[in-house]
């Protein structure tokens, strides 16, 4: 399986504490625990040519991993509309945190996709409102997150096909935070956890979830659907 994180990469380079938690980016410390000897992992950033994109790394590609917060408005729509693309022709796309905002993310969903933020060292517990589903295979009750920011109720996208965590926060608020859809040929899941201001990958169990959720995105074996103008399989008196 080829898999391929695309990350910003703004908050490593212009925040020291940031880049204290992420010194070689947060794409570097998703492929540590990603890469197994059947997952080989490649990396992207926004500020390479085509955002790293480009149209053979992009063909041989089964899941995607989707993390941005600064420079959503940055990405080109042509590279979007490519992605988009592959995702109804059988890609897997993993969004990540506030990748709800990105333009991908809003593009698949159809709305707009925000919610409510707060940054006050929270703790975060997520519940596995889902235990049968192979994105959870392995995980606990709940997982639970020392400090992380905090996402709220309403969460502006479509009812999910799946809904397999639930945020509770600190503060009293609630969050859809593990949800799929299906979108074409391709399988879509939203991760919430992952604020770049907090050491959250290298969580166990987040890493468990989303090494679970690469798997489960893949893309199956059978052709893409031909559409158009069709000649009929019968003959038509």
């Amino acid at each position: 399986m080829n898999v391929l994180i695309w990350n910003e990469y703004r908050h490593e380079q212009q925040d020291e504490e940031v880049a204290k938690i992420y010194p070689k980016g947060i794409h570097e410390a998703i492929k540590e625990f990603l890469q197994t000897d059947d997952i080989h992992v490649e990396t992207a950033t926004l500020d390479e040519t085509d955002h790293g994109i480009t149209d053979e790394k992009l063909a041989k590609t089964d899941v995607m991993l989707w993390w941005g917060h600064l420079a959503h408005h940055e990405v080109a729509d042509e590279i979007v509309n490519k992605v988009h693309q592959r995702v109804l022709e059988g890609m897997g796309l993993i969004v990540l945190h506030s990748g709800h905002f990105s333009k991908i993310f809003q593009k698949l969903m159809g709305t707009g996709c925000d919610l409510k933020w707060r940054e006050a060292d929270e703790k975060e517990r997520m519940w596995v409102v889902n235990p049968s589903h192979p994105i959870v295979e392995g995980i606990g009750e709940y997982i639970e997150i020392e400090k992380e920011e905090m996402y709220g109720e309403h969460f502006d996208i479509p009812a999910p096909d799946e809904l397999v965590l639930v945020s509770w926060f600190e503060g009293g608020e609630v969050f859809r935070s593990g949800c799929t859809y299906r979108r074409g040929h391709g399988k879509v899941f939203y991760f919430r956890p992952g604020h770049e201001g907090y050491p959250t990958y290298y969580h166990k169990d987040v890493q468990k979830v989303i090494q679970n959720a690469v798997r489960w995105a893949k893309p199956t074996t059978r052709e893409f659907s031909s559409y158009g103008n069709a000649q009929p399989l019968e003959e038509i008196k």
